[in-house]
């Protein structure tokens, strides 16, 4: 059973790795090598990924390594990441949603490199978004608001105006911290999140008066009342 939520934004900002687009077979693959190449617990690297950056995670895996050490580690995923950028696949609806809002009025905040994002973007059949904040422009990764609150500012929104779409426990914290709304997508049910959903087939968008007119989906179990929700 699904309950409708209506809800209007000004902005809708999305987080890219299991929200827009399914890379984690690339994902896996890589960091599993990375594991081996150290001898570490391939649980343990898995999971210190999401909603990292490259060079946090490897910093916090190999806390003797210094800055050279980190960047070279950093240039060996990303060479790996690129070569298995062919696996990627767009998350069920995500085409359709994008492909309705004008660009203007999304961008992706995301812990990939930007050069990564346009790969896998472009590997899922995705367009390309009028504004990324990508792990190259900002000074600390997820939990931390700031991607978030940076792609408001390049969109000229309030961060208070807007969606925010987060698969991961880190990623909905900095939604959560960043003022704007989260929405959790396939994320872990101990994430607390207004809004709810399995997938992007869930959300349909319609731009009107400078708006963005959204119908939401969700589980009715995590449902709150069906009045709508303006932003």
């Amino acid at each position: 059973m699904t309950a409708l939520r209506a809800v209007t934004a000004r902005a809708l900002l999305f987080d890219m790795d299991g929200t827009l687009v399914d890379s984690a077979d690339s994902i896996d693959r890589v960091w599993r090598a990375f594991a081996t190449r150290h001898r570490l617990d391939a649980a343990t690297v898995l999971a210190a990924l999401p909603g990292r950056t490259a060079p946090d995670i490897v910093a916090g895996l190999l806390p003797a390594a210094d800055l050279s050490a980190v960047s070279a580690e950093v240039a060996w995923i990303r060479e790996r990441e690129e070569a298995t950028a062919d696996t990627v696949t767009e998350i069920p609806g995500a085409r359709r949603l994008l492909t309705s809002l004008p660009a203007r009025t999304w961008a992706v905040v995301t812990s990939a490199s930007r050069t990564m994002t346009e790969r896998r973007l472009t590997a899922a059949g995705l367009p390309l978004p009028a504004v990324a904040v990508c792990a190259d422009d900002v000074r600390v990764g997820k939990p931390d608001p700031e991607g978030f609150r940076a792609a408001a500012r390049l969109l000229d929104v309030d961060i208070a105006g807007c969606l925010l779409f987060e698969d991961s426990a880190p990623g909905l914290l900095a939604a959560r911290r960043s003022g704007g709304t989260p929405v959790a997508v396939a994320a872990p049910l101990a994430e607390p999140a207004p809004y709810r959903v399995d997938d992007l087939t869930a959300v349909t968008a319609r731009v009107s008066d400078g708006r963005i007119h959204l119908e939401i989906r969700q589980p009715r179990a995590h449902a709150e009342p069906a009045e709508g929700i303006r932003l």
